[in-house]
């Protein structure tokens, strides 16, 4: 089926705080929307009102036809304890509610229900196009296809990031969804599983409104822009791909600050004039009256209508003022200024792993040669399950080898932001949890830390797992700046992060000098931060390779 969405005049946001408003979209089949805006701003608020889960503040969403299958996916995986691949999958694609509502449909019809012959008809159509006749079939093919080596009846709790966004994956490939919503579909996806995520969306014939902070993906794939500027209290549409988006935002901000400084300059000239003949008038009178005595009236006379003609002046230049159009300035929105703290520099030789071999159930890293040096540059690259992770562990002394010699050198100082962003207690409010991380630290100074990283009062006293996923990540990039290291570890640091905040870190990388270790599936990112060499992992096995593509296996 084929179908349109139609959002007119939408606000949104929680409680009392409107966080857009006026958003009118229309999300047509082989629509791709794209949704940008700093964290905060909205954009999953957005995504839940389009898929019906909560209502707007204002404004209306309409489907055509009105049974049209949307399709939300949230951006946690929301893994269940004890729900099973096929399980998770079925909950996902619509499947398992759908099912649901057959059921209740046929209980309706047995008992002889008034209206239930209807009821059950759609609810069969319904079924039937959500594709829960035939999803058991195919949910072994796509598994495999993705390479997950997990069954269907895999607790989803067990696996790891990689394989659960594969999964998740998954899930979408088999989805029969009208309308899409994708919210960070591309968090921790591999290279290939980027590729596949970008084919499939670019195949769909129904509308796709998707949230990303992968500006590769988002440029491969977006046809429609919707930015909610949380600064300038905006929402604009562009039409046109992610690339044509960033040049007419960065035009049209051009010309609105060309606009407000002319202005500006406009009317301080009109009131500087003002001024001018107030001063004027006044030093005529005080003239006037100085020289010429009372009995000159010719004189005063004069002096009298040389005032009044200033004054006129005066409040001609004053209407002058007030008839300008007005022009805001254009406020400036919240930026992350980052930089990472360093210490002393270390040993020459950071790590070393001599014949490491590391086994992990059926999978085995290695052999593996490897050597660290201070100042040294490392991108990490490979499909998930390749052993990114278990290498990062063994590096840094974290996991014992099985077989072989891995050693850390002396005075190494290592800050790392891990894949899970589990550094910081979950259970223990964040202000408490960064405080008990940053001894050096009163408890002031780390919540004066933590503001610079936008989480002000409301979020500090929150528990660290009660935090999204972008405000954890934001909470360890402040242990990075009060920290001092000489090695930094980033495991797929950009996931959850907005653009901005990418960008600063990639500025923040470009000063760092100290060793790093960064693991990423971004491919921008690994574009612009400098690297010396790649170590790339397939299947256990790392081969080395300088930027200038020389190469030797290790």
């Amino acid at each position: 089926m084929t179908a349109t969405l139609v959002a007119k005049d939408l606000a949104g946001g929680h409680d009392h705080r409107t966080l857009f408003s006026g958003l009118s979209l229309t999300v047509a089949p082989g629509d791709v929307v794209g949704v940008m805006g700093a964290n905060g701003a909205g954009k999953t608020t957005l995504l839940r009102i389009l898929a019906g889960v909560d209502e707007p503040q204002a404004g209306t969403v309409s489907l055509a036809p009105q049974d049209a299958f949307v399709g939300w996916l949230p951006q946690e995986h929301e893994r269940v304890v004890g729900e099973s691949v096929a399980g998770y999958i079925e909950r996902r694609t619509g499947c398992r509610q759908a099912t649901l509502d057959m059921e209740s449909a046929a209980d309706a019809l047995g008992s002889g229900a008034p209206g239930s012959d209807d009821s059950y008809s759609a609810a069969f159509d319904r079924w039937m196009a959500s594709g829960a006749a035939d999803l058991e079939d195919r949910v072994p093919a796509v598994l495999a296809d993705l390479g997950l080596d997990v069954g269907a009846d895999a607790g989803m709790a067990g696996l790891s990031g990689g394989q659960a966004a594969r999964v998740a994956l998954a899930a979408l490939l088999l989805s029969r969804f009208d309308i899409v919503l994708l919210d960070e579909p591309t968090n921790d996806l591999d290279m290939a599983g980027l590729a596949r995520l970008e084919n499939f969306i670019k195949g769909l014939r129904g509308g796709v409104v998707l949230v990303s902070h992968d500006r590769e993906f988002l440029a491969g794939c977006v046809s429609t822009v919707v930015e909610l500027d949380q600064a300038q209290n905006a929402v604009t549409v562009y039409d046109g791909g992610y690339e044509a988006f960033l040049a007419e935002r960065a035009t049209a901000r051009k010309h609105a600050r060309e606009k407000y400084e002319e202005f500006s300059a406009t009317k301080a000239d009109l009131v500087g004039r003002a001024r001018t003949q107030r001063e004027w008038s006044s030093q005529g009178v005080r003239n006037a009256m100085k020289k010429s005595p009372d009995n000159d009236k010719i004189r005063r006379a004069a002096s009298t209508e040389s005032s009044e003609k200033q004054a006129q002046k005066v409040r001609q230049m004053e209407s002058r003022i007030a008839r300008l159009d007005v022009v805001e300035e254009p406020r400036k929105e919240w930026q992350l200024q980052f930089s990472i703290g360093q210490a002393p520099r270390s040993s020459s030789v950071v790590a070393t792993l001599r014949d490491v071999v590391a086994r992990q159930g059926e999978f085995t890293l290695g052999p593996v040669n490897l050597q660290l040096n201070a100042g040294e540059r490392i991108g990490i690259t490979g499909p998930n399950g390749a052993g990114k992770s278990t290498l990062l562990r063994l590096l840094l002394g974290v996991q014992a080898p099985d077989t072989g010699e891995a050693s850390l050198g002396a005075s190494v100082a290592i800050g790392e932001i891990d894949q899970a962003r589990g550094l910081l207690a979950g259970h223990m409010i964040l202000a408490d949890a960064v405080e008990a991380a940053l001894p050096d630290l009163t408890g002031a100074e780390v919540r004066t830390l933590l503001a610079k990283f936008g989480l002000k009062a409301d979020h500090t006293a929150r528990t660290v797992d009660s935090l999204s996923p972008g405000e954890r990540t934001r909470a360890a990039l402040a242990l990075l700046q009060a920290r001092g290291i000489n090695l930094l570890v980033l495991d797929e640091p950009t996931n959850h992060l907005d653009l901005p905040a990418i960008e600063q870190l990639e500025e923040a990388l470009e000063s760092y000098d100290g060793a790093l270790l960064l693991v990423s599936h971004d491919r921008r990112l690994l574009e612009n931060v400098r690297l010396d060499v790649r170590w790339e992992l397939d299947d256990g096995v790392v081969t080395e390779r300088s930027i200038d593509t020389k190469e030797n296996h290790s």
